[in-house]
């Protein structure tokens, strides 16, 4: 038998939509690959022929994940910092909205060069806006991504915040507020 269109063999039951989808219907922290190839209803095996283990599961997360939460607009010395508001918002109603994947982001671990970059170069793009420089709109992106990452791993892991709940938008504020920023005056040691 001949074909003459499109790849011999069956069609593909999984694509990189369809695990990414699949992975995000239940709880990160707990996820097995086996787990998730029940999910997709397919052999383990068959996953792993798309992506190698857990590292690599994250980092198809996190691209669909930055897709959702990067403005679609270019940040500029007019809305710099709404830019940053709507990015930090995006991230605390799309890293929260899927259990484990805002605790998994806060701790430490390998994080995925080209979403993460390009969340970075956006980032500090909207700094070097501000009028900061190359090195302070580096050290601003440190600030702000390390800051909102933490809050939303507090948030996710139920970690003791204390008798009232932190509000994002008083942290967010506050935050945005201290930045760029800028080279401290030296303290007397």
């Amino acid at each position: 038998m001949v074909r003459t269109a499109g790849r011999p063999g069956r069609p593909a039951r999984l694509s990189r939509e369809l695990i990414v989808a699949a992975a995000l219907q239940g709880d990160l922290a707990s996820l097995t690959m086996r787990e998730l190839a029940a999910r997709l209803g397919v052999s383990h095996s068959a996953l792993y022929r798309w992506v190698a283990d857990r590292d690599e599961l994250f980092d198809l997360i996190s691209e669909v994940m930055v897709e959702r939460i990067l403005p679609t607009s270019e940040p500029s010395p007019a809305d710099w910092r709404d830019w940053l508001a709507r990015l930090a918002w995006a991230m605390h109603d799309e890293f929260l909205a899927v259990p484990g994947y805002a605790a998994h982001v806060a701790a430490p671990h390998r994080h995925n060069p080209h979403s993460f970059g390009r969340l970075r170069d956006q980032v500090i793009t909207a700094f070097r806006a501000a009028g900061a420089s190359p090195e302070m709109a580096a050290q601003s992106w440190y600030v702000f991504g390390l800051s909102v990452v933490q809050w939303l791993g507090a948030q996710q892991t139920g970690h003791d915040l204390g008798p009232v709940a932190p509000r994002f938008d008083l942290f967010l504020d506050t935050l945005l507020r201290g930045l760029p920023a800028r080279t401290p005056v030296e303290h007397p040691r």
